[in-house]
């Protein structure tokens, strides 16, 4: 197929399973980490004390002396002193002593059960390169001719993504969320010139409340709800629920998130949109869903959460979710350095390794002199997503 489209404007269209945020890993509630966990450390040490001295005669003269500075070897010795025995003896005292110490209470911020204690505000900051990909073979529509029918669909993002959240009681908090990102879109076509579209600007933001419902010396739980708003796409309304069991350094737990999505458009999918030479509209666009007004995305996982030492965390993730027209499952890991209780970095890798998306057929729409129509039927392979960033993480 070939178009050129010099001049670009936004189109309604929706990166697979981005609409649902966390699962690429930059949602309020997904790659955020929202809640707050006390990391007690309690050493025990055993020390011993040895004592070696000569302590002459165990007379009347110095017996009560001797008596409370060092105790003798056996009862039999002081009994002698007392009596007046006259000998000299080398005593050695051994003493054990358990030492307890515990540590100051530390906030890992990288947890993913971080959440501000009564009063205090917590800010993360989430720097991210995305990407998503897949290729697509198109099947003409009757009477449909086009110059080339294989291309790959590419994604590139730049984001800056703020979660600011404040604790009204320590079990109960508020949330501010926004981001700006850049994004560039291409259809690379195997033969033709390619399509590409720009996009940048302020495209989320959102609002909610969180709660740490339990927190005890083996069960952590959190539930949190809130509203976010994709620009020219969508309002999202979500749900997320995490509990987690304490062991030892670690917590492991399991998440189950919801959101019910209201699309601008009873139409989403991927798309350019711009001007050609002649002055017409032109696009090409890749149906994920034809009739959704408003659906529901659902996603759950596993994770655990590790102190490594006093300074360095560690976090696995595994996620399985359904995003309407595709399921896909993923896995990230990230590393987190705190050096004091108020402030962490956290880095990140997070890749999709299997999707749905590969075989399905979607629709594939163009427009002809400025015509919209039916162009024919795309087969997907090769779906692909990919995140690597970093959260720097303040809590004051």
């Amino acid at each position: 197929m070939k178009m050129y489209l010099p001049g670009f404007v936004f189109a309604t269209m929706l990166v697979a399973s981005m609409p649902a945020i966390g699962a690429t890993g930059y949602g309020m509630s997904g790659n955020s980490n929202n809640m707050n966990y006390a990391q007690y450390e309690t050493r025990s040490t055993t020390r011993t004390y040895s004592n070696t001295g000569n302590y002459g005669a165990y007379n009347n003269s110095n017996y009560g002396t001797r008596y409370y500075n060092n105790q003798g070897a056996n009862r039999n010795q002081m009994y002698r002193g007392y009596n007046g025995a006259s000998s000299t003896r080398t005593v050695t005292t051994n003493n054990r002593q358990t030492v307890r110490r515990s540590m100051k209470r530390k906030y890992y911020l990288a947890h993913p059960f971080f959440q501000p204690t009564e009063g205090k505000f917590g800010s993360i900051t989430d720097l991210a390169y995305n990407t998503a990909s897949y290729n697509f073979d198109i099947t003409p529509a009757s009477g449909v001719t086009m110059s080339d029918t294989s291309a790959k669909w590419d994604m590139k993002q730049y984001a800056v993504k703020e979660d600011f959240s404040f604790g009204i009681t320590d079990r109960f908090g508020l949330l501010l969320m926004g981001r700006y990102d850049t994004t560039k879109y291409k259809f690379d076509w195997s033969t033709a010139p390619d399509d590409k579209m720009d996009d940048h600007g302020f495209n989320i933001y959102g609002a909610g409340a969180q709660w740490r419902f339990v927190d005890n010396e083996k069960w952590i739980g959190t539930l949190s709800a809130y509203y976010e708003r994709q620009q020219d796409i969508a309002n999202e309304f979500v749900l997320d629920l995490k509990a987690g069991y304490k062991v030892s350094k670690s917590t492991i737990y399991g998440l189950a998130r919801g959101w019910l999505v209201n699309f601008d458009e009873e139409m989403y999918g991927n798309g350019v949109v711009g001007s050609n030479e002649s002055g017409y509209t032109e696009s090409i666009f890749l149906e994920y869903d034809g009739d959704a007004e408003r659906t529901f995305f659902f996603e759950a996982g596993l994770g655990v959460f590790s102190v490594l030492d006093e300074d360095w965390t560690l976090n696995v993730e595994a996620l399985v979710g359904n995003y309407d027209w595709h399921n896909q499952a993923s896995i990230k890991g990230a590393i987190g350095w705190q050096p004091n209780d108020w402030f962490a970095l956290n880095l990140y890798v997070k890749t999709s390794f299997f999707d749905s998306a590969d075989g399905k057929n979607l629709d594939f729409y163009g427009t002809e002199s400025g015509i919209w129509k039916y162009m024919g039927e795309a087969k997907l392979d090769k779906y692909r997503e990919m995140s690597v960033g970093g959260q720097i993480i303040f809590y004051f």
